[in-house]
């Protein structure tokens, strides 16, 4: 997830196989990031075909950033959807291939060496899940959660700061194993709001077991910009029956943040619902 910073940089007060998302806010004034290196067009090729953005695609070590937020890993490049439910460019909610499977099910989560706030935050979210009684459900535990949170300090790049970051499950069905949360100040600020980090840990929880941005056909809708389709996509994008066919300004997975304390609207019920 991703928020826009107001503010120059400096001055600020205060989205097995995995596809990680970072929140992050985007900064109009904020110098952009140093070039990337070149792409391959191979590479370029298996990103397209899985339904990202081939626009201003960096390489982390042996991962590629897309679309401002998403991670990739070479273990994405060598799975393919078997889904006949995609669909695209559409203002629906959305979940990718994998989802947790082996329901009823309980998925700990644990937080390693984070301020107070990001433990309070974990299990605030986690009530919030478990007051929908779906078949999925969250508890607490003090280390080797199923879902580990964990810390990383990491400032603006590009015009966005990143909040947080996950993936999605497993082929085998298991959630993804861990989200990270920035601690560097022009994240949260010096004093993180406890609803905000709540709602980024709630978001997050959102990509480990299976949901996608609501606005992934058109990240513009939540964080400015240009708007973006992804095209033709072979992996990750399932519509789910129920939800609306026009912008949800509301909902949980947005790709960029408000910088509030965004919870479950009625339509991310009727998704989670449909799913858990």
């Amino acid at each position: 997830m991703k928020k826009q910073l107001l503010l120059k940089v400096g001055l600020c007060a205060v989205c097995v196989t995995s596809i990680l998302f970072a929140c992050t806010k985007s900064n109009q004034t904020a110098e952009k990031a140093a070039t990337a290196d070149p792409i391959s067009a191979d590479v370029l090729k298996s990103i397209s075909d899985l339904g990202f953005s081939t626009t201003d695609v960096h390489k982390q070590g042996d991962n590629y950033l897309v679309e401002d937020d998403i991670l990739l890993t070479p273990a994405n490049f060598a799975e393919a959807s078997t889904s006949p439910n995609l669909r695209i460019a559409e203002t629906e909610q959305y979940r990718t291939t994998n989802v947790v499977k082996s329901l009823p099910r309980t998925v700990t989560v644990s937080v390693s060496n984070l301020p107070t706030v990001y433990a309070t935050a974990a299990a605030n979210a986690v009530a919030r899940y478990n007051a929908l009684n779906l078949t999925l459900k969250f508890q607490i535990v003090s280390s080797g959660g199923n879902i580990q949170i964990i810390g990383f300090n990491e400032g603006p790049s590009g015009g966005y700061i990143t909040l947080g970051s996950s993936g999605f499950p497993t082929s085998a069905g298991n959630p993804y194993s861990q989200i990270q949360m920035n601690t560097n100040a022009q994240a949260y600020g010096s004093n993180p709001n406890l609803g905000y980090v709540t709602s980024v840990i709630q978001h997050e929880m959102g990509h480990c077991i299976g949901f996608r941005h609501t606005d992934y056909m058109n990240r513009a809708f939540s964080c400015g910009g240009t708007a973006t389709n992804e095209g033709a996509s072979n992996v990750g994008a399932v519509l789910i029956p129920g939800t609306p066919s026009t912008a949800d300004s509301g909902s949980w997975m947005l790709a960029c943040s408000n910088g509030s304390d965004r919870t479950f609207n009625a339509n991310d019920k009727i998704a989670l619902n449909y799913l858990y």
